[in-house]
């Protein structure tokens, strides 16, 4: 494998942080940034500056302006405004500056109709995006039409990858930055630092979530790079398997020793049954790949956390 110039965005991310301690273990000349360093992907100027001077051969695009559901909901203008003119500029400084990179983006599942229970990439358009997060979701829907008008006018290269809930060491410890998964053992954390008897959780518990942990992430993004394979249209990142709230709540509970009772408050309505994401797509190109195991990605993300609040 020759040695590549490669550019993460939006590097101090969760996502971005993990990808590149991992890609700094490679040959590759690696250059992570964000906008505390002073690159605002929201300005083309900016953005063509940045681009001209690394001119690199991947672009791992993990920027993006998210938060909690009740923010992108309460910024809703601002996070659909901010996303999609970072796409906009980064595709039109990449064709003019560096045609010959190849632009590798993460969509949250959370782009998907949200009526469906099984996420499969043939059904993405099949449906409105849920309102919880409608102004995020279709951002990322955006940022598909976008690759795909490139592609085709400018033939720039684009890898698409739906991604579920993550979470992992490394992460926020701000409620309306970090993941959910990330959020609760947060949460579990400190009510253990409290002394308190009890631990609630909303709802029943029972709805099933597909969780990727931030290795099995950043292993995949990766290996893209040498992929020859045309993966404009988005493939799942996907085991085909999820866990109820409840049990990842008693994995968390075993890992940090919480000796208090899961309390779950059934006055909070459970969203849908089932979010998990069909993984036929994605073990045509990725067969061979083994995802960490759950419970253990809990307690090392519970160690983490722990060593540092």
């Amino acid at each position: 494998m020759s040695k590549l110039k490669i550019l993460v965005l939006g590097g101090h991310g969760f996502v971005g942080r993990n990808l590149t301690a991992t890609l700094n273990q490679t040959e590759h000349q690696i250059t992570s940034l964000s906008r505390a360093d002073g690159l605002d992907l929201t300005d083309y100027a900016s953005t063509e500056k940045c681009f001209a001077q690394i001119a690199p051969d991947v672009i791992f695009n993990c920027a993006a302006h998210v938060g909690s559901l009740h923010y992108v909901t309460t910024y809703a203008a601002d996070v659909i405004n901010d996303n999609v003119q970072m796409s906009l500029n980064i595709y039109k400084t990449a064709a003019k500056v560096c045609p010959q990179a190849k632009i590798v983006n993460l969509l949250s599942n959370c782009s998907y109709p949200g009526a469906d229970n099984i996420q499969i990439e043939s059904k993405w358009w099949d449906g409105p995006v849920h309102e919880s997060v409608f102004s995020y979701g279709n951002s990322k829907k955006i940022l598909y039409v976008i690759a795909k008008c490139y592609a085709k006018q400018r033939r720039t290269k684009s890898v698409n990858f739906l991604v579920p809930n993550t979470f992992g060491p490394g992460d926020s410890i701000d409620p309306n930055k970090t993941h959910a998964l990330n959020g609760m053992i947060i949460r579990m954390i400190e009510a253990q630092k409290k002394g308190d008897t009890s631990f609630e959780i909303w709802g029943t518990g029972s709805p099933i979530r597909e969780w990727a942990y931030i290795d099995d992430v950043t292993n995949i993004l990766i290996a893209s790079i040498d992929m020859s394979n045309d993966l404009l249209e988005p493939v799942n990142i996907a085991q085909n398997k999820g866990y109820a709230i409840k049990e990842s709540a008693h994995f968390i509970a075993e890992a940090l020793n919480f000796q208090g009772e899961l309390v779950f408050n059934t006055k909070y309505q459970d969203g849908a049954p089932v979010k998990i994401l069909d993984d036929k797509k994605f073990r045509e190109f990725f067969p061979n790949f083994v995802f960490f195991d759950h419970k253990k990605g809990i307690a090392q993300t519970a160690a983490y956390y722990q060593s540092i609040l």
